[in-house]
Parts: C-alpha cells; sequence; structure tokens
C-alpha cells in the first residue's frame, strides 16, 4: 500500500470548499490527473453514490470505479475505488473551519496496487514519489479556483 496525505489552508468557509471538491463537474479544474468523469448517482454527495473516473499518471490512463462510502456534510467525505488489475484506493477529504475564516483541507489518498506486498514495492519503485507530488499540486489548483471567486 502506498499512501499520500496533503493539506491546504483554503481562504473560504468549509462549506464553499465543500461545494468544489464535492461536485463531480469540478474534478478537471483541480485534480491534475484528471482526465473524465461519469456520475452514475442522481445526488453525488450522497452516502453510495457511484462514479467513473478515467485518471492519467506516467502516460498511462485507467478508469476507477468509486463508491461514496461515508458523507459528514461538510467536513468529511471517504470514497473507496477499484481499480485495474484488482487494485484497491481510498480517498479522504477532511475539512475543519480556523478561527480566522480559512479552512484546512486535508487529503489522503491511500492505493493498494495488485499482487500483495510485490505489487506494493513494485508500485513505489515505478511511481515513486509522483502521487504526492500531483496531490499537492492539485491542492494549489483547488486553493487558487475557489479563492479567485
Amino acid at each position: 500500500m502506498s499512501s499520500v496525505h496533503v493539506q491546504i489552508s483554503i481562504d473560504a468557509p468549509p462549506e464553499r470548499v465543500w461545494e468544489t471538491v464535492m461536485d463531480p463537474t469540478k474534478l478537471s479544474e483541480w485534480v491534475t490527473i484528471h482526465r473524465s468523469v461519469k456520475v452514475r448517482s442522481d445526488d453525488p454527495t450522497e452516502p453510495g453514490a457511484r462514479m467513473d473516473q478515467v485518471l492519467h499518471i506516467l502516460g498511462v490512463s485507467f478508469k476507477v470505479h468509486w463508491t461514496l462510502e461515508s458523507v459528514a456534510r461538510p467536513r468529511h467525505a471517504e470514497w473507496h475505488g477499484r481499480g485495474p488489475a484488482l487494485s484497491r484506493a481510498l480517498i479522504s477529504y477532511r475539512l475543519s473551519a480556523n478561527p480566522d475564516g480559512t479552512t484546512t483541507f486535508d487529503y489522503v489518498n491511500e492505493f493498494h496496487p495488485p499482487g500483495g506486498p510485490l505489487g506494493s514495492v513494485a508500485s513505489r519503485v515505478v511511481i515513486g514519489h509522483v502521487p504526492e507530488r500531483e496531490a499537492q499540486e492539485s491542492l494549489e489548483r483547488l486553493k487558487r479556483l475557489i479563492e479567485s471567486r
């Protein structure tokens, strides 16, 4: 398993950050590796919501089938994903209001490659620090997007 945890402070209340991060149509505006999404639920912010997302990393595109497992508006969301070759992922958003009116956005991504421990070692060798770098850049884009409104 590989895990990425990045955090950023955004000059906006949690509700405004929540509206952006939970809107699948806005993923292309802030997620650097996002290519497309097909929402399979009427309300993508309700527990059990499903979407299929195409991501692109290191020259390879792949599809992830996401299910929204838990939600506590506007503070927490947890998505569980299934990818190619039995890979799995978990994405967690945590939003905290700060006394100065900003929001701290915590992003966690856990990726479980196929192949058990050997697959995990191979994944770290091939991918290296790319996921952390992409996550940090995505949060910087999110910050610019929200603060420019």
